[in-house]
């Protein structure tokens, strides 16, 4: 049968054929060649900087640059550096493959060993951030493990750059079958998720809705990362200048990423000093905040009112991934906990406090 008179899902077949045979041919890579491999891919991004960019530049004019994926999105030469020095970084790790994990001798004589190999092949799913792509490759080769990529459309045009320059590099060792970037179309995820056959393991990376749905689909094993939904206390004892630094950093230092903070937990005894902790906020970054009764009316007059709005139910629990944050007002460390283990994902909370019980007690319980 032609490639052309294939349906998607038996062209996705085809291909994770290839990259499940290709995981013979990469665990007979010593820890210097997959080095080696490494660092040439980090090379061929350098030299290959403009077009990678160019194609970049495509997904983003398909792009609202309102929209808070587009940050995501964005390549720019210094991030590209960033990207490769990770690369490098990587190349540089101490092998995980071939760790002895245990050793011991049975009654019998027998000696028995656990040793660390690869998972098999890794299928990662990911919404408009093309590093990811050079993210997974990286950690798939240094660990023994073949990779399926399945970005979005967003990122189309990004991703097919990239993995070109990678299948560039793999062809000189004869390796372009272990990673495979399927097709961006939706339709391509489910031949994924359920190809039990071929896949050893998938792992979304995005919106709680991409986890859900991978999650409620697949047919291999899911490794959930979990949304952003991030919390910073500000503790009764807190230090007002640290709380500011440490907030106005955490919401406005890059609001697309998924440790960003989305919502401010306030003791009570705080409000009074509340305006002066989101001032730079308002000031020079223009947040919207989302305040519950207590702490708009303490922001009243104080914050811009362009900006203030009070908070509804969906103001909490939301992975905001912009210039929005919200406010909830606690009366005690236990209430906040609480708000905490109802809306958070898990992902990065903080508190900030003086008090040195109160920090051991929040980092055990959350």
């Amino acid at each position: 049968m032609s490639s052309a008179t294939l349906t998607l899902e038996q062209e996705i077949t085809e291909h994770l054929k290839k990259v499940k045979k290709g995981e013979r041919l990469l665990v007979q890579l010593t820890d210097k060649q997959i080095c080696e491999i490494l660092n040439e891919v980090a090379d061929e991004a350098l030299k290959n900087q403009e077009y990678i960019l160019a194609e970049n530049q495509k997904d983003l004019a398909r792009m609202d640059p309102e929209n808070s994926k587009y940050d995501r999105l964005l390549l720019n030469p210094t991030r590209l550096k960033g990207i490769t020095d990770e690369i490098r970084s990587v190349a540089n790790l101490p092998s995980p493959i071939g760790e002895i994990l245990e050793e011991r001798v049975l009654a019998n004589g027998i000696k028995i060993s656990r040793i660390a190999v690869g998972i098999g092949t890794v299928a990662v799913i990911y919404e408009s951030r093309p590093n990811v792509t050079f993210d997974v490759f990286s950690l798939c080769l240094k660990s023994g493990n073949t990779c399926v990529l399945k970005g979005s459309r967003d990122a189309a045009d990004s991703n097919l750059a990239i993995v070109k320059i990678i299948h560039q590099v793999l062809k000189k060792y004869g390796l372009e079958d272990i990673c495979y970037l399927a097709p961006a179309e939706r339709e391509a995820l489910l031949p994924i998720l359920e190809a039990s056959k071929y896949i050893d393991c998938a792992i979304p990376r995005g919106s709680q809705g991409l986890i859900d749905f991978v999650r409620e689909n697949a047919k291999i094993p899911v490794i959930e990362t979990g949304a952003g939904i991030c919390h910073t206390f500000v503790d009764e004892s807190a230090d007002i200048q640290k709380a500011k630094n440490i907030i106005t950093n955490a919401k406005a230092r890059r609001v697309s990423v998924c440790n960003a903070l989305d919502c401010i937990v306030l003791h009570e005894n705080k409000l009074t000093e509340l305006a002066e902790i989101v001032l730079e906020l308002g000031e020079k970054h223009r947040a919207e905040i989302y305040a519950d009764d207590p702490s708009f009316e303490a922001l009243s007059g104080k914050y811009p009112s362009e900006l203030l709005f009070k908070a509804n139910k969906e103001s909490f629990g939301t992975e905001f991934l912009s210039m929005k944050l919200s406010i909830k007002t606690v009366s005690n460390f236990d209430e906040a906990l609480d708000h905490i283990a109802e809306y958070s994902s898990k992902h990065s909370e903080a508190i900030v406090t003086e008090n040195i019980l109160n920090g051991n007690l929040f980092l055990k319980l959350v």
